[in-house]
């Protein structure tokens, strides 16, 4: 952390002394952790447990109390766009486009134009008919 003390005033620099005062009186009050590490470790043992026992089975995210949610992890896919340029730059159209493509499509050339012919169809555009009234015919 870095804090340049020559741009702050005269209060910012009050008020930075006493919160690293307090800082400093908490730490030089506080037990060093290989004594409170041994004292876990005998409570642990006195009661019949190991600290393995009690802590080692958990996953990280269960002993600090947060939940982590599952994600679907989508597939591969084959890519549908590569660059004439360079043939290592290919795309699967998933996700965000890549720079090199919104590089040459901001320069006047269209998506289709980078399609790797007879393997890809362009993605399809989310402009639908929502919204608007489709005639059936009956009868």
């Amino acid at each position: 952390m870095n804090i340049d003390v020559e741009k702050l005033s005269l209060r910012e620099l009050t008020s930075l002394l006493n919160a690293a005062e307090q800082r400093k009186q908490l730490l030089s009050s506080r037990r060093p952790v290989a004594v409170v590490r041994k004292a876990v470790i005998a409570l642990a043992a006195q009661h019949g447990y190991t600290i393995e026992e009690l802590y080692g089975d958990l996953p990280a995210a269960e002993v600090s109390g947060k939940k982590r949610g599952s994600r679907r992890k989508l597939g591969k896919v084959a890519p549908k766009y590569r660059d004439p340029d360079n043939k290592r730059n290919t795309w699967s159209g998933r996700g965000r486009m890549p720079r090199w493509l919104a590089q040459k499509t901001k320069h006047g050339r269209s998506v289709t134009d980078f399609l790797i012919p007879g393997l890809a169809r362009p993605t399809a555009s989310k402009s639908g008919a929502i919204g608007q009234k489709k005639i059936v015919r009956q009868g």
